[in-house]
């Protein structure tokens, strides 16, 4: 369950208990930036994630191919660098608070 779903279930149930008024206009368009902007982590995670198996798959050719180890470590860097990537994206993109 979602922090955001646990916030409004919390909230319907037993009202504001921290004092704060909610204010209509902190719905609409802050929940729609909010949701693009996890939507942007995202896709960027998965092209990030996409292009990180292209490098490794190039990297396991060369391999079979008996190029020389430098390329085959400079195409594994490059596949763990664009992992990384794509891992941060990816708990970026969850960790947007409402």
């Amino acid at each position: 369950m979602t922090n955001l779903v646990r916030k409004t279930r919390d909230l319907a149930l037993n009202g504001p208990t921290d004092g704060h008024v909610i204010s209509r206009a902190a719905g609409g368009f802050s929940r729609f930036w909010r949701t693009l902007k996890q939507t942007f982590h995202e896709v960027v995670a998965a092209i990030f994630a996409v292009l990180a198996l292209a490098w490794l798959q190039s990297a396991i050719g060369a391999w079979t191919r008996d190029v020389s180890r430098w390329l085959i470590g400079a195409a594994l860097g490059v596949a763990v660098l664009l992992a990384v990537f794509a891992w941060t994206s990816f708990r970026r993109g969850r960790e947007l608070r409402p």
